[in-house]
């Protein structure tokens, strides 16, 4: 990203981070949090220690960071190197990224950057100089949106049905394409790694078996599914196959009839539809740092929002907080996308006077700029 873009953008941050600091706030327990920063065009910035909120806004209007985090771990020395941290335990989080689902909308809001020529489109086929070979970023889709808010309602139910957890689930936009889902207060925090990779195993329905449905292959065809348990997964699998009760009976025949091979590869193909998609390493992880909730993503630069009500929640408008102070750049975005309920582009290496918060939207995915080269961002 180019100084002069930088700029803008920092001074926009810094805007909102005073405007709204009320939506920045540290987590419980701040003193044991490890907290860490990224600066445009600059490395990491980790084992922050931060003891109140006072502490944390004048981090963010100091040091003007493009994307802040904290952990989600509680140490009892968290500004000392990692293996002297001495971990305590860490809230579960969860993420689910649209990008991770592969819609077959992508290709229709995916922008390339040709690795090649830098020309960006989006193309199967650089039109410049026909390479095939890009970096690619996208903008909002409603499709993918909506998409992964069912990924976050299957994670809730079975969060709440199968591990106990009824309360402090908190739901955020994580900025960009996806939701961060943040469990506090639960008797899980004391998992370490390998029993989160289980965890993680079980809310994504892999390395299920027919003998996990109450199948056994030695009995298939004689006492076909005895004593199902209607709740946890053995419920769902039932009502996905059989459906109804009053249809049981048939679809059971059926099955016997297909075999113990057929019933497993059932099984493998309603995978996706039962288990929830979500990317296993981030929960894995028990020394991550995570984007703040209230805080910008550079990646869009629309913020970490809590989501209330997350049916009714709409990133492009709930979370896009940057003013609408008219911009001029050279925009080359060759997709539509829509902010605060007003559509842009596409442009071709054109100049647009247009809002602020979507001239920052455009920089920050690599396709506008203040100057006359445009290098993506990814």
């Amino acid at each position: 990203m180019h100084e002069k873009d930088i700029k803008l953008v920092e001074d926009s941050l810094k805007k909102y981070y005073f405007d709204h600091s009320d939506l920045v706030r540290t987590p419980a327990d701040p003193e044991k949090r490890e907290f860490g920063y990224q600066k445009f065009n600059s490395g990491m910035n980790r084992h922050i220690s931060l003891k109140s909120d006072r502490e944390l806004h004048l981090l963010l209007l100091t040091q003007s960071p493009s994307d802040v985090y904290c952990s989600n771990a509680r140490y009892l020395f968290p500004n000392l190197p990692m293996a002297e941290k001495e971990w305590q335990d860490a809230e579960l989080i969860f993420d689910i990224d649209s990008k991770d689902l592969h819609l077959p909308c992508r290709a229709g809001h995916t922008i390339k950057k040709c690795t090649s020529c830098t020309n960006i489109t989006n193309q199967d086929k650089c039109p410049q100089c026909n390479s095939t070979k890009f970096e690619t970023t996208s903008v909002l889709c409603k499709d993918c949106i909506l998409a992964a808010k069912g990924e976050v309602k299957k994670l809730i139910s079975i969060l709440e049905s199968d591990l106990g957890i009824k309360e402090n689930i908190q739901v955020y936009f994580s900025g960009n394409e996806g939701f961060h889902i943040h469990v506090t207060n639960s008797n899980y925090e004391k998992l370490d790694s390998r029993q989160r990779a289980e965890l993680v195993d079980y809310l994504m329905f892999k390395g299920v078996i027919p003998e996990t449905f109450g199948a056994r292959q030695s009995n298939f065809g004689k006492s076909m599914f005895p004593d199902i348990d209607e709740s946890g997964w053995p419920g769902r699998i039932s009502k996905q196959i059989f459906g109804s009760k009053s249809n049981k009976t048939k679809i059971s025949r059926q099955i016997i009839s297909d075999g113990y091979v057929a019933l497993k590869k059932k099984l493998e193909e309603i995978q996706s539809q039962l288990g929830v998609q979500l990317d296993p390493n981030v929960t894995i992880d028990v020394h991550r740092i995570f984007r703040l909730g209230g805080t910008i993503n550079s990646k869009s630069g629309l913020a970490k929002t809590l989501c209330k009500d997350l049916s009714r929640f709409n990133p492009a408008s709930d979370s896009c907080f940057i003013d609408d102070d008219e911009v001029t750049v050279l925009a080359d975005c060759p997709v539509e996308f829509k902010l605060k309920n007003k559509k842009f582009g596409p442009y071709k290496k054109e100049r647009v006077s247009i809002p602020k918060y979507a001239a920052i939207y455009m920089i920050c995915k690599g396709c506008a700029s203040l100057t006359e080269f445009i290098t993506p961002r990814h």
